[in-house]
């Protein structure tokens, strides 16, 4: 059976999916990358674009020896799953693009990013990894969740909270969306504050053989909100 490759976002880490994987694990192998400036990775030199972490995550499961997978990206990763198809489309073979959109730098964002890449400055890593992390669910930093969450996020550096808003910034998938082959599953909470509607549908109308899966009283954090939920439209939808 082909594994399920997980690609966290930005100030993310492989162990934000901890406890939220266990009835997937039943059946499947499943493998969470640490991008490079995040989680266990803190330590690698900071990518700046979403090509490059494409280009990383590809190459980490070929020195692995996995060629065929399945493919979820949460957020930024799913950003760099959009790239990792475009670059590499017949590793895929079904995608699952999680709270996540076609473009970097979203339309009346609560801030522009330049103005984020300021504030994070000014502000630390950590109080900036426990701003982020409160954003990610539905009762911000009271969510049982949150406090693992924020831990992840607290081991990202300056420098690669700097450098994943640079490459969020500089990315569009747009013009790829309709060259995605792969059945591939929109997955969403319908209290996101990151990721508006119109960001979902786009990816949903865009992409020719996708299907829209909305998660009613969840924000950003749909697999650490209602994990059970969750594990089961992703079990569905692998089945297909």
């Amino acid at each position: 059976m082909k594994p399920l490759v997980l690609v966290h976002g930005f100030m993310g880490g492989a162990a934000q999916w901890d406890g939220a994987l266990d009835l997937i694990m039943q059946q499947r192998e499943v493998i969470a990358v640490d991008l490079p400036g995040f989680g266990e990775n803190a330590d690698l030199t900071p990518l700046d674009t979403i090509a490059a972490f494409a280009d990383w995550v590809l190459s980490y499961l070929s020195k692995k020896k996995i060629d065929d997978f399945h493919l979820l990206g949460h957020s930024m990763g799913g950003m760099i799953a959009q790239e990792m198809v475009r670059k590499s489309s017949a590793r895929v073979d079904q995608l699952i693009l999680y709270a996540t959109g076609s473009i970097g730098e979203l339309p009346g964002r609560f801030e522009t990013i330049e103005h984020s890449k300021q504030r994070a400055i000014a502000d630390g890593p950590k109080a900036t990894a426990r701003r982020i992390s409160a954003t990610w669910f539905l009762n911000g930093d009271a969510a049982d969740g949150y406090a693992h969450c924020a831990a992840i996020a607290e081991k990202s550096s300056s420098a690669a909270i700097q450098a994943g808003l640079s490459a969020m910034a500089g990315w569009s998938g747009v013009q790829n969306l309709g060259a995605i082959r792969q059945n591939t599953l929109v997955l969403w909470g319908d209290q996101d504050r990151t990721y508006p509607w119109d960001q979902i549908e786009r990816l949903w109308r865009s992409i020719p053989n996708s299907r829209l899966a909305v998660v009613p009283d969840c924000a950003h954090a749909v697999h650490a909100e209602n994990p059970e939920i969750f594990q089961r439209l992703i079990i569905g939808f692998l089945k297909t």
